[in-house]
């Protein structure tokens, strides 16, 4: 094959066709499929790469002045404690310039205002964009944001973090803002979001009900059996109508209370949802609903077990 012929076989023709964004073109396979990964148009049948997207390259700065108006990465303002700020100018309130001691003086001054100067600020100062994070991971609403904010600047005044986790009581004060609003979220989720262990979590959450929120005059509310049921309902894409029927199957079992004593609740009401589940013919495996349920299938089978035997 001659060297003009292998030009014209992967020249790319500019007609570029879009179909559930992604690019289709002619020159590289038989089903071209062009996508966006990484700023490279790469297709994703043999690999090919098209072109690079530069996007968001900040402008350079070559001067002081640049330097100082095009700088983003230097934090001046914070969202906790009163913050004033130095300015660098070199003239004084009348307007007539500063001797060079002067300038040096004041120079300092301003370095000393905008740091962090105290341990709280300092704990303060990492623990709200972590905070941020995780919140931003759950989707949280804007009131259980600043409950679990106010939970932790009180864990940080009282110093309960020295000689513990940052991110354990992060995550134990944000799930205790969940518990206080009853938002359905359980601590499997800020587990995952937070990427902290779940006894670091636990430590933390019972210092924080011991001791902040009698204080703060805030009642956690444990995650209940009912609450799951839908949860677990609307995860498996089942009707109304189901999920009322479990929550009437639940109801007549929890009258016997000694045979739940211990249990986790997760297991009961994925046992509920799937004995109801199956009299209405919805075919439901146990491995999908212990995965959902985040249990064993021997944890799930052995709570059926217990409700047939009441039932």
């Amino acid at each position: 094959m001659s060297q003009e012929n292998i030009k014209n076989k992967f020249k790319i023709r500019k007609r570029i066709k879009w179909d559930n964004n992604c690019v289709e073109v002619s020159h590289c396979c038989a089903e071209p499929c062009v996508e966006i990964r990484d700023g490279n148009e790469v297709c994703l049948n043999c690999g090919i790469t098209f072109q690079r997207n530069y996007v968001g390259n900040e402008r350079r700065a070559y001067d002081a002045e640049e330097i100082k108006n095009r700088r983003q990465t230097e934090p001046m303002w914070r969202d906790f404690g009163p913050r004033t700020i130095l300015p660098n100018r070199k003239i004084d309130y009348t307007g007539n310039s500063i001797n060079a001691k002067n300038a040096l003086l004041f120079s300092r001054l301003s370095k000393i205002q905008r740091s962090l100067i105290t341990s709280l600020e300092r704990n303060l100062w990492e623990a709200k964009p972590k905070l941020k994070m995780v919140i931003s991971k759950l989707n949280l609403p804007e009131y259980v944001k600043d409950t679990a904010w106010r939970i932790y600047c009180e864990v940080a005044k009282k110093k309960l973090t020295m000689g513990r986790s940052i991110d354990g009581f992060i995550a134990a004060s944000l799930y205790a803002a969940i518990r206080i609003h009853e938002f359905p979220k359980v601590l499997d989720d800020v587990v995952d979001a937070s990427m902290t262990p779940r006894h670091t979590i636990f430590r933390s959450l019972s210092l924080i009900i011991k001791e902040i929120l009698p204080e703060l005059n805030l009642k956690y509310h444990p995650i209940t059996t009912e609450h799951l049921v839908y949860r677990f309902g609307n995860n498996l894409n089942l009707p109304i109508n189901i999920q009322r029927d479990a929550l009437n199957l639940l109801a007549i079992v929890s009258k016997n209370k000694s045979i739940w004593i211990g249990k986790d609740p997760k297991g009961l009401a994925a046992s509920v949802i799937y004995l109801i589940a199956k009299q209405n013919n919805r075919k439901i495996t146990q491995k999908d609903l212990a995965s959902i349920a985040g249990i064993t299938e021997v944890t799930l089978r052995s709570r059926i077990k217990d409700i047939k035997k009441m039932t």
